[in-house]
């Protein structure tokens, strides 16, 4: 389904993106360090973790244009991370082959628009890499995420129940119509 993303009444908050860094690994962490944050996401994670996440990043960015970047706020401060990967082939569940946008914010960033404004800059972003359509893939629960996929025209496209059964989530997608020329 090819929709429009919701352009909001006030102004949204100045966010950067850059190709995580190896000090960005450190920053992650210490953003996602909280129980809240990490809810959906299996809980809080090892430094290791987020070592190897940036190392692919900065792999995906040179091999796709695109990859999660680090989100810092107008002041340069980061934020959390947003962007878009391919849904990775080893995982025995989700849509292989599927370009997955995504956004994490530490929980003082939540509520304020930067998740949106992220996900629009990401959405910029991976139309110029030639992305034809993304994905996300969001737990049900995580009211937050699904209001921003909403927001930015996404249609629900299924729900399914996550690995290990107690848990559903959602598949929402995007058709990425190239912009006309200016």
């Amino acid at each position: 389904m090819t929709t429009s993303p919701t352009r909001p009444a006030r102004p949204l908050p100045v966010v950067q993106l850059r190709v995580p860094t190896d000090e960005d690994a450190r920053a992650w962490h210490h953003v996602f360090d909280d129980p809240d944050v990490m809810e959906f996401l299996g809980g809080p994670a090892e430094p290791a973790v987020y070592e190897e996440l940036t190392a692919r990043q900065r792999m995906h960015d040179a091999q796709l244009g695109y990859c999660l970047w680090t989100l810092l706020d107008g002041e340069g401060a980061v934020i959390g991370f947003t962007g878009a990967q391919p849904w990775p082939r080893e995982k025995a569940w989700g849509p292989v082959g599927e370009i997955e946008i995504g956004w994490r914010l530490g929980r003082p960033a939540w509520g304020r628009g930067y998740a949106y404004a992220a996900a629009l800059a990401t959405l910029d972003r991976v139309r110029e890499a030639g992305v034809p359509r993304v994905v996300a893939m969001i737990d049900d629960a995580n009211a937050r995420s699904i209001a921003v996929a909403e927001r930015l025209g996404m249609a629900l496209a299924e729900r399914f129940p996550l690995p290990g059964g107690r848990r559903h989530g959602r598949r929402y997608e995007l058709t990425l119509t190239p912009e006309p020329p200016a």
